[in-house]
């Protein structure tokens, strides 16, 4: 039968001994989150670090154009499975196409795997390991619009003497994690209220 305490109708009774004998808590529920916090912190110390994709310029300041040696900006660049190049050209004027090694090597775009000419901007991800291969289809190839990257499958940690901007933001993840987990350590020493 439900109890009736001013104006509210209960469908139980009350219990006969509160949850909580004092304000505090109960020792077990006091000892859990140090524990936990213990626990959570050396699997995130352990754990290797999230692999961040990098967005990489093709060509940095220079961007997609002509007289620009590809080669050497590759050569400067680490590239990683989920990392996206940025084909940034004149609009209208150039074009960003994928081809084989055969075709990279004649300038042909005629039998593309991929050709991208709208707008300014073209993003690709790399979404797979091994060499991709881009030129330009509109005759700036043979001024050396083109361009051959070879992908590595994404690293573990973080490099720890970052080479390019690419494994720099990789380097920062890292640092990132250690800044949460001293966040956490920070939390996990304040007295918590009940």
């Amino acid at each position: 039968m439900p109890v009736s305490f001013t104006n509210s109708t209960f469908p139980f009774q009350p219990a006969a001994t509160p949850l909580f004998r004092s304000a505090s808590r109960p020792p077990e529920i006091m000892a859990t989150p140090p524990r936990l916090l213990v626990v959570v912190l050396l699997l995130l110390a352990t754990a290797p670090a999230l692999s961040v994709a990098a967005k990489l310029v093709v060509g940095d300041r220079k961007r997609w154009a002509p007289n620009v040696n590809y080669t050497d900006w590759a050569d400067r660049h680490e590239f990683y499975v989920g990392d996206w190049l940025d084909f940034e050209y004149e609009k209208d004027r150039y074009d960003v196409v994928q081809v084989n090694e055969t075709a990279y090597a004649r300038c042909d775009g005629s039998s593309p795997i991929l050709s991208y000419s709208r707008g300014h901007n073209f993003p690709f991800q790399l979404n797979r390991t091994g060499r991709f291969y881009f030129i330009c289809s509109r005759g700036y190839c043979w001024n050396g619009m083109k361009v051959s990257v070879l992908v590595q499958p994404a690293p573990l940690p973080p490099a720890m003497a970052p080479s390019s901007h690419a494994s720099r933001a990789r380097a920062a993840a890292g640092v990132w994690r250690w800044v949460g987990l001293a966040a956490l350590l920070l939390l996990g020493s304040l007295p918590f209220r009940v």
